[in-house]
């Protein structure tokens, strides 16, 4: 196996484990979990498609394996099932541990005028295409949000589940970033990095894990579940 394959498992790994925890009882969610993964992967996966084809970035051959679906490997299309679902078992995990609450009223014009904002600040960037790309994906999942769940943004255990997700995504991204797995054109980002990460990659985890969340919360409130 490749050392890809081998770090998507070890990212789904605990998650999977304790996915039948009868206190927790994450696996009782799973349809809704893999709905969320659907809806929100399609899009991700389709911006993936076009970084790789536009040479944003490339996949190291010294650790991934040889098959490639839609010009990915196989380990980067898995990428989009372990981390989401391995985040919204850390956000079930926090949601159940603590208590949660609203730490401000929620205000959905607010959000939708910041992340308006937020895309127009994207096309001062059009020369670096992947920060072009990175900001606008953090003003689009502002306003999905404050149309879908504006209330997310205010939970105290979203806060809780999005500094936890930066933690891990800082620990993988390292590994990732640093052999380097995936490496970047300096043509497509700004070549601000912290450590080896590029500046980009924060703003890509955080639309992404955000657009998860909200679309996963969504869906379990459609089917009469919290």
């Amino acid at each position: 196996m490749s050392f890809y394959l081998y770090l998507n498992l070890l990212i789904i790994a605990f998650p999977l484990a304790f996915s039948f925890e009868r206190r927790l009882r994450f696996f009782s969610k799973i349809r809704s979990v893999l709905i969320a993964i659907l809806l929100i992967g399609f899009p991700f996966i389709g911006w993936d498609i076009l970084a790789t084809h536009r040479g944003h970035w490339s996949f190291n051959p010294s650790y991934v394996g040889d098959v490639r679906l839609l010009g990915l490997p196989v380990e980067e299309l898995l990428f989009f099932f372990t981390v989401p679902y391995s985040c919204l078992f850390v956000f079930e995990s926090l949601r159940h541990f603590f208590k949660d609450s609203q730490l401000f009223s929620p205000n959905r014009k607010v959000f939708a005028v910041a992340g308006i904002t937020i895309v127009a600040l994207a096309f001062g960037f059009l020369d670096r295409e992947y920060t072009f790309l990175a900001i606008l994906s953090v003003g689009l999942t502002i306003i999905f949000v404050s149309l879908v769940r504006s209330e997310v943004f205010s939970s105290r255990v979203y806060w809780g589940y999005t500094l936890a997700t930066l933690l891990l995504f800082l620990i993988f991204n390292f590994i990732l970033t640093s052999l380097p797995v995936v490496e970047y054109s300096s043509m497509a980002i700004s070549n601000v990095r912290v450590t080896t990460i590029p500046i980009e990659d924060f703003l890509f985890n955080y639309s992404m894990l955000t657009a998860y969340l909200a679309a996963y919360l969504s869906v379990l409130r459609t089917r009469g579940a919290q």
